[in-house]
């Protein structure tokens, strides 16, 4: 009898212990679980994405080439010219092209002597422009003065290389070399604006890539007319064809 409870009493204590460890194994299996929380996931804003697409920019070549003899053009005529010369010969140098640098260089120098030539010119016209108004406004105002005069000792001198001239010519003469210098100026700076286009265009032109694969071809054709006369509804033409 004391046996059995014995037993009893063991296999008691045996459950409690069992049912304790494996409350305490059920525990350590959630509470790791417990402890990891979900990171929330923050929602970038559109702004912020669009902003670091922006800094990312595609810079054109061309448009700062052109910027660039703009402004060289303005500082110094002529040196824009001189700048795209500069860019040829680089890209003829990366294709590995030799033939063309004498020959755009002679047609560079050509165009910086041609802007140089049109203000020297431009210079000479003026100075004999109002080389001459200054003669013929001297004369006018002495005849004028002269006119006014009744004492032959106060009248002045005239120029008698002017004497077949009358007082009408005279001033005539004098608007027409006034006009011519003030043609002058205003050609000064159409010259300086010239060349600054031409610098300009020549920069971004140096940029366009040109295939060796454009190409067009024209060939006769026949077109329908429905409005032709006597019934024949096609009609003669030309066919251009472009390829690239």
């Amino acid at each position: 009898m004391l046996n059995n409870r014995i037993v009893i009493t063991l296999s008691l204590v045996c459950v409690f212990f069992s049912n304790l460890a494996s409350a305490q194994v059920q525990d350590t299996l959630l509470k790791p679980i417990d402890t990891v929380k979900a990171t929330p996931i923050k929602a970038v804003p559109m702004d912020t994405v669009r902003k670091k697409a922006d800094t990312v920019k595609y810079v054109n070549p061309g448009k700062v080439a052109g910027r660039k003899a703009v402004f060289k053009s303005m500082l110094i005529p002529g040196w824009g010219q001189l700048y795209n010369n500069q860019l040829l010969k680089d890209k003829l140098n990366a294709k590995g092209e030799k033939t063309g640098h004498f020959w755009q260089k002679t047609y560079t120098l050509g165009k910086v002597g041609l802007i140089y030539g049109g203000f020297g010119a431009l210079t000479l016209s003026y100075i004999e422009s109002r080389k001459n108004y200054k003669i013929f406004l001297t004369e006018a105002q002495n005849r004028a003065f002269n006119n006014a005069q009744t004492d032959p000792a106060l009248k002045r001198d005239l120029n008698t290389e002017l004497s077949r001239y009358d007082d009408t010519n005279v001033l005539n003469a004098q608007a027409i070399y006034k006009r011519n210098g003030q043609i002058v100026i205003f050609s000064y700076f159409a010259l300086y604006g010239a060349q600054i286009i031409d610098a300009y265009v020549a920069a971004r032109l140096n940029f366009f890539d040109v295939d060796d694969k454009l190409s067009f071809n024209v060939s006769p054709t026949l077109i329908n007319n429905p409005n032709a006369m006597y019934g024949f509804n096609n009609a003669p033409a030309l066919k251009l064809s472009i390829k690239f």
